[in-house]
């Protein structure tokens, strides 16, 4: 088996130094730049650790595909950080915020080329599996977006649409990636579904995480401002379960009624929804559900008879990606 730090290291190095053409550099200097901000690689990490399972070398033929996955994800951070007029990436300028819409659109764009461009360098055995999953996961994270954009027209959603907006907006591409890896390692279809089902429940983890670290977190390890959800009237997984409480719910449509067109708008609007999940104690709730939803992920491999080391390698993987909320 692969080790953790082999695997950590392979990483790093494919990404060090990617390969993008030099000109026009307007159009390929953006992609150069968020590829740089680093980030923790999350999808090629996964992919290349559930592959770890059952084989013990890594060449170019898996980590080209690896590395689709991370391409196709910061296509989607260029558009979002439009979408959600963010002015920060990993505690950088965006990169609409830095060249402008136009560039960050267009840059964009070839971004999501370029992960198909590595993806057709897999393996032939296995290439059409994988570009009918990496296509139709494609569109799953759009129709996530495009419901996670329709959700902010409305007063609130139920937890059940939230979920399901999340499950396509986020953890599909992490189901995606750990499947990935099971169908380059060529096993059993029942093995790589299993996998895709611990990469779904994990994904659906490290949403919520996410979401509360958008209101609880550190804005310098977080990457990006705090309360950027509330600013933009979001339906996170703490807004939603908030919003539900009936006896809060007044309370709670007021605070997100205060206008945000000023600093001091926003601060106060961050501070009042804040107060308010603090008393209705949605954090531990949403820290109850990060757990949940991380025991569900282990609980969809226990029947692969994988071994404790293995076992054990996905946990850690697990933890590692849900510690930052715990």
């Amino acid at each position: 088996m692969i080790s953790e730090s082999v695997i950590e290291s392979t990483v790093a190095k494919l990404f060090a130094q990617f390969p993008f053409p030099a000109e026009p550099s307007g159009l390929y200097d953006p992609l150069r730049y968020m590829i740089e901000l680093g980030g923790k690689h999350i999808r090629p990490h996964l992919c290349l650790t559930t592959y770890a399972l059952f084989r013990d070398n890594i060449d170019d033929s898996v980590l080209q595909p690896a590395a689709a996955l991370e391409l196709f994800h910061t296509f989607t951070l260029f558009h979002d950080d439009i979408m959600d007029r963010s002015p920060l990436r990993r505690g950088k300028p965006s990169v609409w915020a830095k060249w402008g819409e136009d560039t960050a659109i267009l840059s964009g764009d070839v971004m999501l080329i370029e992960a198909y461009k590595h993806l057709e360098k897999a393996p032939q055995r296995v290439l059409p599996a994988l570009l009918n999953l990496f296509s139709t996961t494609a569109s799953e994270v759009c129709e996530g977006q495009q419901l996670d954009m329709d959700f902010e027209s409305v007063e609130s959603v139920s937890m059940e649409d939230y979920e399901r907006m999340i499950g396509l907006k986020t953890a599909v591409l992490i189901a995606c990636s750990a499947k990935f890896g099971a169908l380059l390692a060529g096993v059993s279809q029942r093995q790589a579904d299993a996998l895709y089902r611990y990469g779904y429940e994990l994904g659906m983890a490290f949403q919520i995480a996410d979401d509360f670290l958008d209101v609880y977190g550190d804005e310098k390890t977080f990457g990006k401002p705090i309360g950027g959800d509330i600013v933009n009237a979001k339906k996170s997984w703490l807004l939603t379960c908030a919003q539900h409480k009936s006896e809060f719910a007044s309370e709670l449509a007021a605070a997100m009624a205060i206008p945000v067109d000023t600093p001091e708008g926003r601060s106060r609007r961050i501070s009042a929804v804040r107060d308010i999940y603090d008393r209705a104690g949605v954090a531990q709730e949403a820290k109850e559900a990060i757990l949940s939803f991380n025991s569900r992920a282990l609980e969809a491999v226990q029947s692969l008879r994988l071994g404790k080391v293995r076992r054990a390698l996905l946990q850690r993987f697990a933890d590692r990606l849900i510690g930052r909320a715990k």
